[in-house]
Order: structure tokens, then sequence, then C-alpha cells
């Protein structure tokens, strides 16, 4: 087979087997050439280099062939950069804290096993270990579909997501014995109220400022769906809202910095906790109370979707037939009650 040799072109093997190009004049700069010969990332970025329009080397994070590099290239592809944004802010959350809390960042992808990553999901809560999963199985087989990386295994493959069970609904005596426990005036309460009476997740409820606030409704769009709500403030978050200083942030912390959701989240599980509520109690689930208490007031699943901004039908029709079914029982054993005996049934 004919093989072509690029002008100014150099490869190498390093230390982990991965063979490297570089583009460099006689006593000129050395610069790396990504991706593999034949591609476009190689073609695009060797062009660049003869004509001498190729942009400042970047600063290289970590060592080559460790997560902390392939990270950097990952975040710089065209793989991440048209993912939606919302994805986009997902992935390169949980990579980042990821290769932090594990301390992986300095270590060899290449090494890497699948005993590796369950041990590094069984430390996580089901959701968060189904988030890691995902982000690594796309992250490690970026690097498998390029030559350089040398990655001829996947980590993650047969690794199964964890079993997620539905978030508990809170119930009105646990409502009413969290609001007895913090009362107005307390950023535990001014969360739980915001939570509640919107019907929002954490990470919306985390970026909501008091220039949201016109009138009587509160707008946001929603982090996950980008769907744009306005929805009008219940008597009782106005109470919350109005008990607690006028900042810009709704949710402050002590050094009137914002909270992130992960923050509210371990925040909001300690309040609880203290209110001396059950385990199953927990924040998200009153997103789940606030669809419950719109179906029992008799709203259809439109209208529940209006506040909630789910996009479809079955996550709001589960909320609607628990609370059909009990109304329906309910009416049936009253019509029971009141129903004469049969006079034949008696002989």
């Amino acid at each position: 087979m004919t093989r072509f040799r690029l002008k100014y072109v150099d490869r190498f093997a390093d230390r982990h087997g991965c063979v490297r190009y570089y583009f460099r004049r006689s006593r000129g700069v050395r610069i790396s050439l990504p991706g593999a010969p034949g591609s476009q990332e190689f073609a695009d970025a060797y062009a660049a280099a003869l004509t001498g329009t190729a942009p400042a080397r970047a600063r290289l994070r970590g060592d080559v062939g460790t997560f902390d590099r392939l990270a950097q290239e990952y975040f710089a592809s065209a793989a991440y950069t048209d993912l939606a944004q919302t994805s986009r802010d997902l992935y390169r959350y949980v990579i980042e804290s990821t290769l932090s809390a594990e301390d992986i960042g300095h270590r060899p992808v290449r090494g890497m096993t699948r005993e590796h990553v369950e041990r590094m999901m069984d430390r996580r809560t089901p959701g968060a270990a189904n988030n890691l999963l995902q982000c690594f199985r796309r992250l490690v087989r970026f690097a498998m579909a390029r030559a350089s990386w040398g990655i001829k295994e996947d980590p993650t493959l047969g690794v199964k997501k964890r079993k997620i069970g539905e978030h508990h609904t809170w119930t009105e005596d646990q409502i009413t014995q969290y609001e007895a426990r913090w009362a107005l005036g307390t950023m535990e309460r001014l969360a739980f109220a915001l939570l509640l009476y919107t019907g929002q997740r954490i990470g919306d409820v985390s970026r909501m400022r008091r220039a949201d606030i016109a009138g009587n409704t509160i707008g946001l769009t929603q982090h996950k769906t980008g769907t744009k709500l306005a929805i009008a403030i219940h008597p009782e978050l106005r109470k919350a809202l109005d008990a607690m200083p006028t900042l810009n942030l709704i949710l402050v912390t002590g050094h009137r910095g914002a909270y992130t959701p992960d923050t509210i989240s371990r925040w909001m599980g300690e309040s609880i906790e203290a209110a001396g509520l059950p385990k199953e109690c927990v924040a998200h689930g009153l997103r789940k109370a606030a669809a419950r208490r719109l179906a029992e007031a008799g709203c259809s699943e439109h209208e529940i979707m209006s506040v909630t901004g789910h996009k479809s039908l079955k996550e709001v029709e589960r909320y609607t037939k628990e609370v059909a079914q009990r109304q329906l029982a309910s009416a049936a054993i009253l019509k029971l009650r009141v129903q004469k005996p049969n006079e034949d049934s008696q002989t």
C-alpha cells in the first residue's frame, strides 16, 4: 500500500503507546496536530499550521493520556459544543466534579476498568450514579474514536444503570410538620415555599431572582427543558417572600452568595431531618406534592403542566390518576352507604 508523507509532520509514540503527530518547520515551533491523519480535525489543523494561521497553543491540562487531558479535548470538540446548552452544563459538571471528587484527573484513561466505574457509582445516589455512567461512557467513547488515544476497551460496557424508585409525595401532615419547625423569616421556610408553591425543580428555584417577580407572578425559563413559565404567586409563598430581606437573589447563603442546586439539596435534606421527618421526604417530593395538590383541586392535566412545565402528559397523569382513584373510591363507598337494602335480598 502506498503511503504519503506530509511535509513537516513528525510522529512518535508516547510512554503510553499512543501515537502523536506534530507539525514543525526547520527550527520552528512544534505544533500539536489533533486527531488521526485522514480525519477532518487533523486536516484542518495541518492546513492552519502550513499557512501560518494556527492559533496560539492553548495551555495543556494534565499529562498526555490522562483524564484531565481527555476532558480538555472533549470540551473543545464538536462532539461537546454541538450539544444543547443543558446537556453541556450537565456533562461538564458531572465530569469535572467526578475528576475532582475521585482524584482521578491525573490518572491514565487506559487504566480505568469496569470495577472502577462500578465503585464510583456505588458511592452515589442512583440518579447521580446514572449521570456519571452516561457522561463517562460518552467521554471514553470519544477517546476510543480517536486512534491517538489508543483506547480499545470501554470500561463502561456492560455497566447497568441503577434502578431509581419514585420520589415520595409529601403528605399534608408532613408539610404541616415542616412548617411548624421552620417559621416564616427563615431561609429554610423560604426554600420550602418556593419548591412547594411553584412546583419547580431545585435547579430552577436556585436561579430565581427578585427581578423575576412582576406583580403577582414569578417568571422563569426551566433549565432542563427551556420552557418559559409565568406562575402566579400563592399567598403562602408571598408571606415567605415578604418575611425575608429584599436582595436580588431569592435564596442566598450566609455570605450573601447564591446557592447551587447541590447545596440546596444537601441543605434541605438537613432541614428536613431537623424537622423530624422520615428519610422518604426529600426536596423533589415537594414538586410532586404541588402537582398532587393541583390535581386534588380539580385541575386538568394541561393546567398542571402549565405550572410544572412537564412536556408530556405521562408524568402528570400519574398524579391525576391517583387523585381520581381516591375520589372515585370515596364516591363509590358513599353511594353504597346510602343505598337502601333490597327487600328481595332479605328473603
